[in-house]
């Protein structure tokens, strides 16, 4: 599958527009992870991009999601590696399995922070992504309170991947930012 099949699939499945920016929000997260770790660029984006796809067609069951897009992208045979980790980035989902791959805690971490990122630029006067500073993200994941929904925890499995919260949510900030007309911040 390339990336402008990959698109068209979020398309016909996801019709929020909010959702659709944070799976391309997701794909930039997981191609700059892919970049500064040395892996594969295409397939981790595509991961991103589609990492959502039921989200709407499950009505944001956590138990269900993610175990849909399963069946989905198998029939349109992504690869198994994606499917898992895919899969896998939902920790609500019944699915019997743990994270356990690099690839895994990228994807759950790439997509989670993209999150409290949108949120902090929104705080922000002109809730534009070019105002937020990394060290602004790194406070607000301190506060519980600030975009409660954002699982922190998630967001630290960026150090599984060798990288601390600081580094990763400058990482993040700055593949959003190569983004942010296309996702309206």
């Amino acid at each position: 599958m390339n990336r402008d099949e990959a698109l068209q699939l979020v398309k016909d499945y996801i019709k929020n527009e909010k959702m659709i920016a944070h799976c391309l929000a997701s794909e930039a997260v997981m191609r700059a992870l892919a970049e500064h770790l040395g892996e594969d660029i295409e397939k981790w984006g595509l991961a991103g991009l589609l990492h959502d796809l039921d989200a709407e067609t499950t009505d944001y069951d956590m138990k269900r999601h993610g175990l849909e897009t399963e069946k989905i992208l198998r029939e349109k045979g992504l690869d198994e590696e994606s499917i898992e980790a895919i899969k896998l980035h939902n920790e609500d989902a019944d699915h019997g399995q743990q994270r356990s791959t690099k690839f895994h805690h990228a994807l759950a971490a790439g997509e989670t922070i993209t999150g409290l990122i949108f949120a902090t630029a929104l705080v922000y006067p002109d809730k534009k992504l070019e105002s937020v500073k990394p060290k602004s993200i790194t406070k607000r994941m301190k506060e519980k309170a600030f975009a409660a929904s954002v699982n922190r925890d998630t967001v630290c499995e960026c150090e599984k991947l060798g990288l601390s919260v600081n580094e990763f949510a400058e990482l993040a900030l700055n593949a959003m930012k190569k983004i942010a007309p296309q996702i309206g911040f």
